[in-house]
């Protein structure tokens, strides 16, 4: 088993930057593959961003360039830095893991999810 727990979210004005964490427990076999996804409400989950263990990443296209996904093993933390937000950024951001396998930004595609902290960006 997996848990895994969200912190770092706020209100921020545009052009502004947050950090989220995840801190994750349990069989560190199954979180060989993490990702970042968000919510905004009436939406669907959209995934973010995704790294494997051995550092690979993935972005959807409208948050190249902005958004860094990173890990800390030593602290079993992941990381989502999250620069020049923007309003469209506003939702509910949700840490996922699941065992070895490529790395994609699919929702279906993981198994353990956090509850998701709220990131919230006002123009």
């Amino acid at each position: 088993q997996v848990k895994l727990v969200e912190s770092g979210g706020g209100s921020v004005q545009a052009g502004g930057s947050l950090r989220l964490s995840c801190v994750a427990s349990g069989d560190t076999y199954n979180r060989e593959v993490m990702g970042w996804f968000r919510q905004a409400p009436g939406k669907e989950r959209e995934g973010v961003a995704g790294i494997n263990s051995g550092g690979s990443t993935t972005y959807r296209d409208s948050v190249k360039g902005r958004f860094t996904i990173s890990t800390d093993n030593a602290k079993n933390t992941l990381y989502l830095q999250m620069n020049s937000l923007k309003p469209e950024d506003t939702a509910m951001y949700y840490c996922a893991a699941r065992k070895r396998g490529l790395l994609l930004l699919s929702q279906s595609w993981y198994n353990y999810w956090g509850q998701g902290t709220q990131v919230t960006v006002s123009s």
